[in-house]
């Protein structure tokens, strides 16, 4: 089973590297993935992945969503 928390740990790290920022809150992470904070809290309150921001992200960002989800490969797609 794919971690909530380990996916957003990988997030972060894209963000903190794209923003030059060491602390990234949860505000941070739901507007990167284009979500409401609000609907962010409950995800991840119930630990759900959300899909599909996560593939626009990775698609923003040229980033592998194998890296991302599973931690396969690395990070850039280039």
């Amino acid at each position: 089973m794919i971690d909530f928390h380990a996916v957003m740990q990988r997030v972060k790290q894209i963000l903190s590297l794209h923003y030059k920022k060491e602390k990234i809150l949860d505000r941070d992470i739901a507007d990167a993935l284009e979500l409401d904070p609000q609907y962010f809290a409950v995800i991840k309150r119930r630990r759900k992945i959300p899909y599909e921001a996560i593939a626009y992200f990775c698609k923003r960002y040229n980033i592998s969503m194998n890296w991302v989800l599973l931690e396969q490969n690395s990070p850039n797609l280039t």
